[in-house]
């Protein structure tokens, strides 16, 4: 219904949505609203003549962009840091290489963010995972605390490029999780390079002391 009315390119009623694609009235002036809701679609006036009592509602598509992965891929971050890369690469550097300091820039930036909010104190190895979270989740990793010191990520945001060049995207993926770790401040945990089919390559543990 919200493809249709996107190719209308002109106000939709009710009725037209709901003859379109096979479903009531009432059922079409539901998905509608929640597509209002959602900042998906406007309601205007109707342009057809108006009838006894109230104009009918008429729908069009607002501007937003409308995207839906699942699970969450984030293939808009690898770009950013790709043209980051292009645009402020330096003769001593390599085109790999000026990816990687880009993505770890990114990720302190991110870190810093998340630093903010957590005040002055020394952040132990398990809250410190725990104040990873909310970005590891944001960002589509999935993540899993499979212990109180260590977080799988279930997911790989950055899937399926990472399949086309792994060397590069888990390479530009473990730097944008270390310089997140680096802003965050806080040498209790770090972000380890563990492959596992299906999964994202890295995890964020505890610091390995020396035995």
């Amino acid at each position: 219904m919200f493809e249709f009315i996107r190719r209308q390119r002109r106000p939709v009623t009710r009725d037209q949505a709901a003859d379109e694609v096979g479903i009531s009235r009432k059922l079409a002036a539901f998905h509608l609203d929640k597509l209002v809701d959602a900042g998906l679609l406007t309601v205007t006036a109707a342009a057809e003549p108006r009838r006894v009592g109230r104009a009918p509602k008429a729908y069009t598509a607002s501007e937003t962009d409308v995207r839906v992965s699942i699970p969450d891929r984030q293939h808009d971050v690898l770009a950013t840091i790709l043209l980051d890369a292009v645009l402020t690469h330096t003769p001593d550097e390599t085109a790999t290489e000026a990816a990687l300091r880009v993505a770890r820039q990114s990720g302190i930036a991110s870190g810093r963010q998340g630093r903010a909010g957590l005040g002055g104190s020394r952040l132990g190895p398990e809250r410190a995972l725990t104040a990873s979270e909310p970005m590891l989740i944001q960002h589509g990793y999935e993540p899993e605390r499979v212990s109180p010191l260590c977080i799988r990520l279930r997911s790989c945001p950055f899937h399926p490029l990472n399949t086309r060049a792994p060397d590069l995207v888990c390479g530009m993926n473990h730097a944008l999780l270390a310089g997140f770790v680096t802003g965050l401040d806080t040498p209790a945990i770090e972000a380890v390079l563990h492959p596992e089919p299906g999964e994202c390559c890295v995890e964020l543990q505890a610091t390995r002391r020396p035995v």
